[in-house]
């Protein structure tokens, strides 16, 4: 009962660690890529104050933005889990006969006969709560999410894409050349952007020349979601001067 236990929370951890290491990685992602891309573009108007107040507008109201998806995406998520074990729970009770079914169904799949299933059958109609719990994680394949994990998720992909995005933006505080700074900024992100692109890939279990073409993939799209970022504000910036 206790290596049970312990397995269980074992893998409880686990779920929660991955849905962790997932929020970051996307608001990492995203912090590297839109910030960096705006303030990019407004450098081409050629005020490094406008490209700090607009970066730091965007970062701010970004990472709120962010945030608050997160929490929402976690809550629904959660509601969804409960309304389709509350689903499951009546059905097992009041037609286990379909269940049972459905059992079969799911077994035979994998080329395990009605024989072998029977016994499996039995057993959860004399255990309610496993059947229960089998149906949401094979048939329907959701996981139970904890309720302390919306505020959680929510910070951790609010601060990965402040942190993202702040990165870019330090050069322009550091000088008020907006051309020196720009340059900076593009050095410092390709390099951010490798570096986790790379990471990404190792961590999701992809081999190293994997892990590489992941980097490089990760640095095309910033760089034309800069390059594009850049080129629109100037051509909207140079036709706003003629009129």
């Amino acid at each position: 009962m206790q290596s049970a236990e312990t397995e269980r929370h074992r893998l409880e951890r686990h779920t929660t660690q991955s849905g962790l290491t997932r929020d970051a990685i996307i608001g990492l992602a995203d912090g590297l890529t839109v910030p960096f891309a705006l303030t990019a573009g407004l450098s081409s108007i050629g005020s490094s104050k406008l490209v700090i107040l607009g970066g730091m507008a965007e970062l701010f109201a970004g990472s709120i933005s962010m945030g608050l998806g997160a929490y929402l995406a976690t809550i629904t998520d959660a509601h969804h889990f409960e309304v389709e074990e509350a689903r499951e729970q009546r059905q097992v009770t009041q037609t286990p006969h379909l269940e049972g079914e459905l059992l079969v169904n799911l077994f035979q799949r994998y080329g395990i006969t009605y024989q072998e299933i029977s016994p499996i059958i039995e057993s959860f109609r004399r255990n309610p709560q496993s059947w229960v719990k089998f149906m949401m994680d094979f048939e329907l394949k959701l996981e139970r999410p904890r309720w302390s994990r919306p505020w959680v998720s929510a910070l951790t992909m609010g601060l990965s894409y402040f942190i993202g995005g702040l990165i870019p933006m330090v050069p322009y505080f550091t000088t008020k050349h907006i051309n020196t700074a720009l340059f900076a900024s593009i050095g410092v992100t390709c390099v951010m952007l490798c570096m986790f692109g790379y990471g990404k890939a190792i961590i999701t279990g992809l081999s190293r020349r994997s892990a590489v073409y992941g980097s490089l993939e990760t640095l095309l799209v910033g760089a034309i979601a800069a390059g594009a970022s850049y080129g629109i504000v100037k051509l909207v910036n140079t036709n706003l001067d003629y009129t």
